[in-house]
């Protein structure tokens, strides 16, 4: 079991992070224990994208600096990979085409009207809460880049849950999907909702509950694009992961917001 749980975070951190992990196991039991362990690589990208954010601000740059360092970190913790799978899964979706032929659209290099859209006011979107978030406080803005970068891999332990089939016999969404099972899903989101009500509980009482049901805002989000995709593509690919993640983070930062 050990040896699992080492091989599952070596899977999660060296699939969903450029951070020097060797992924040794690619089995559908590594896979698993990988998909579990992703929230704590969120955790991770979570806190090393605070870090500058609350940097700057304490070195009185302003909200404006903080909030876009916090936001290319992730960028840039991942190569851009989640960025990619957005833009192709907005082409794919955006395409109008048969499932076949979307799926060909978004293995192309390019990169289309409607992926360059969505990249822009998603990341429009997450800098211009951040940078809310960050008026309020450099706590603020912290526990929202770290919430919204957990449940944003909590989005993808869900996503790989049993039931929801691969759209392509390979790459990195045959390897993980229907990996885990419902049950283990759930006990993992609800471990993980509570840990960030926990942290929203530092800001005040009110801070647990705004903090909790901004996550279970953006994995809702998260499986309704899903379900969208599963119905669009026949499955779920890695363009299809990375479109989860960045629905989740820039939903949940939304609802960080509002009330």
């Amino acid at each position: 079991m050990t040896s699992l749980n080492s091989h599952g975070l070596r899977f999660a951190f060296g699939t969903l992070t450029v951070l020097p992990v060797r992924v040794s196991r690619w089995d559908r039991e590594a896979a698993r224990a990988g998909m579990l362990c992703a929230p704590l690589a969120g955790l991770v990208v979570g806190l090393l994208a605070a870090v500058p954010g609350v940097l700057f601000l304490l070195a009185g740059s302003g909200p404006l600096p903080a909030a876009v360092a916090s936001a290319a970190v992730p960028a840039a913790l991942t190569r851009g990979l989640h960025l990619d799978g957005l833009a192709d899964t907005a082409d794919g979706l955006g395409s109008a085409r048969p499932a076949e032929e979307a799926l060909r659209i978004m293995k192309q290099s390019d990169i289309g009207p409607f992926g360059v859209i969505t990249l822009l006011f998603v990341l429009l979107a997450q800098v211009a809460v951040l940078f809310e978030l960050y008026g309020q406080g450099w706590a603020h803005g912290a526990l929202g880049a770290v919430v919204a970068a957990v449940t944003a891999r909590l989005a993808l332990t869900l996503a790989a849950r049993r039931g929801v089939p691969p759209a392509r016999p390979e790459g990195l969404g045959a390897a993980v999907a229907g990996t885990v099972t419902l049950r283990t899903a759930r006990a993992v989101a609800v471990v993980v909702v509570a840990g960030c009500a926990g942290a929203g509980a530092l800001l005040g009482g009110y801070g647990a509950v705004h903090h909790a049901l901004a996550a279970l805002a953006g994995l809702g989000a998260a499986q309704l694009m899903l379900r969208h995709c599963v119905r669009r593509f026949g499955g779920v690919t890695g363009d299809v992961f990375g479109a989860l993640e960045e629905t989740a983070v820039t939903v949940a930062l939304v609802a960080l917001v509002l009330g």
